[in-house]
């Protein structure tokens, strides 16, 4: 099945997509949020069957991530052996994990703020993945795909810069950007699609940037999730972004994003965002010139 959120930004309408119909499903499930997928799935398949949903139209609606309110946006950091060489660092033998806070969400169309004093603000074409079942200690990497709910793309804007130079030795800086990691436009649920071998794609005011395949991951989707479990406990709804392949500007080979300009990521079968950007204003007597000096 596939997922998305249609309408206002925190007033979206839940709705399933079948072909070139949708369908609202706020009348069986509140929306597709950590509860959703105790019995949201089995809902929405059983009330499509008896053909019992309203249909909406979407044209024209804003069209919100496709999930929302997650405990925890995790993320994994070269996971492809040739983004690991653009960054100049060895392929690593563990997976990386950082985490980006939950206002990084947003629509896969919404325009993205840069911060007026980012000067390496980078993209990053992502395949995403959304917890179904919370896991703990997984025994092994066939139960990790078990507590899969579905995939969906992202993009994981990234502050090189605030990542780097002022990192403290942690990434979070560069990550934490408001709204830098829009997602959708639709989740598809893990039964519905192979992760194994999805092109992912990028451009940057029409120009190629990345072009890869999630089959060149270092750790694929099982293997991500099943080692985080031995460190954390995943619950339903939360996302795991499982790294960008090469092509960034981080690369050296790319100028970085600044106002005006437009990003479009996709990845097959999950869809293509596009994004436009523009200068935050920051309000006059604001000091933050004297943590980054």
């Amino acid at each position: 099945m596939e997922f998305m959120r249609v309408g206002a930004r925190d007033q979206e309408t839940p709705v399933v997509r079948v072909g070139d119909n949708h369908f609202d499903i706020s009348s069986i499930v509140t929306d597709i949020d950590p509860a959703f997928w105790a019995e949201g799935p089995t809902l929405v398949a059983k009330a499509l069957d008896e053909e019992s949903l309203p249909t909406i139209d979407v044209k024209g609606q804003r069209i919100g991530a496709p999930i929302t309110r997650p405990s925890a946006v995790i993320c994994i950091g070269q996971n492809y052996v040739e983004h690991a060489a653009e960054s100049g660092d060895p392929a690593p033998e563990q997976p990386i994990i950082f985490f980006k806070t939950p206002n990084t969400i947003t629509g896969p169309y919404d325009a993205i703020g840069i911060p007026p004093r980012a000067e390496k603000f980078d993209w990053e074409v992502e395949l995403g993945i959304v917890i179904g079942k919370q896991a703990a200690y997984l025994a092994s990497r066939a139960d990790a795909l078990d507590v899969i709910g579905g995939y969906l793309t992202a993009n994981d804007l990234s502050e090189r810069d605030y990542q780097s130079t002022h990192s403290g030795g942690q990434w979070s800086k560069g990550k934490c950007v408001k709204d830098s990691m829009p997602l959708g436009p639709i989740l598809v649920t893990a039964d519905s699609i192979d992760a194994h071998d999805l092109s992912l794609s990028s451009w940057v005011n029409g120009e190629p940037r990345q072009g890869s395949s999630t089959s060149d991951m270092i750790f694929p989707v099982e293997d991500i999730v099943f080692r985080l479990s031995q460190y954390m406990q995943l619950e339903p709804g939360d996302i795991i972004s499982t790294g960008t392949p090469k092509g960034v500007a981080l690369s050296g080979k790319f100028p970085y994003l600044v106002p005006g300009d437009v990003s479009e990521v996709e990845i097959e079968g999950l869809g293509r965002q596009r994004q436009e950007f523009f200068e935050v204003e920051v309000p006059a007597g604001v000091g933050a010139d004297l943590l980054l000096s």
